[in-house]
């Protein structure tokens, strides 16, 4: 197994991305390996030890978050851990970061190579906007940027409430073709990633790549649903720092 996956998308030039799996790292189980979550109960020294090697291994300095299934992006900040669920940078060597276990990991950059941001969307962050709030961040035109989608919860292993449903379709009528009803009654099968692309269409981005994954069934990457004592796994997207 890989320690890594680098996105398939057409970043441009000076753009660099990646996403870890579970490989790699020091965590020992239910954590193993490559666990980069410091508040799921893992050993502090194994996280710091994992993430000194992804630092080390991209030279890249990742920015943390304190993610709460909100809205609110913050600059990114090696040196500050902020309450936020999106960042963005426009300074090489900083890469905006979400750390995720079924949630939506969105990656975004201009077409020009100066911007970059990072998404962590639940379903409640996705439903609330995170994904344009990291966008509007970037300050260009939505025809200007790409979009990466990573590894989240697929939609055969996705079931939520009708009140989920409900409220993407009252905000989004076309939304009703992501839920397909479960076997379950008054339960659906939800394709975030279909959801995603819907509101990046809306807001008017159309360039959106990747998502074509389930963490609940590939054993890649971490899952919460799959486990609920379990690592976070981390998607990063940096500018390169000039070359000396």
């Amino acid at each position: 197994m890989n320690t890594f996956l680098i996105p398939d998308w057409p970043a441009p030039a000076g753009i660099r991305a990646c996403v870890t799996t579970r490989a790699g790292g020091v965590s020992v189980a239910p954590f193993d390996s490559f666990n980069l979550g410091d508040h799921v109960g893992d050993d502090p020294v194994a996280v710091a030890h994992n993430r000194h090697r992804l630092t080390h291994i991209f030279d890249v300095q990742p920015a943390w978050l304190s993610q709460v299934h909100g809205v609110v992006v913050a600059p990114a900040n090696p040196e500050l851990i902020v309450e936020a669920d999106a960042s963005w940078t426009a300074t090489p060597g900083i890469a905006c970061t979400a750390m995720t276990a079924d949630c939506l990991p969105a990656l975004f950059c201009d077409r020009a190579g100066t911007r970059v941001a990072a998404a962590h969307a639940g379903w409640r962050g996705l439903a609330a906007g995170v994904l344009e709030a990291a966008a509007l961040s970037l300050n260009v035109a939505p025809q200007e940027l790409l979009v990466w989608l990573g590894p989240a919860i697929g939609p055969k292993a996705f079931e939520v409430g009708a009140e989920v449903r409900e409220v993407f379709v009252k905000d989004m009528p076309q939304a009703e073709a992501a839920f397909v009803p479960s076997i379950n009654a008054g339960r659906f099968m939800a394709d975030i990633y279909e959801l995603a692309r819907l509101r990046l269409a809306r807001f008017g981005i159309t360039a959106v790549y990747g998502g074509g994954f389930c963490t609940v069934t590939d054993p890649r990457f971490f899952s919460y649903r799959r486990s609920p004592n379990t690592g976070r796994f981390a998607s990063l997207v940096w500018i390169e720092r000039p070359s000396s």
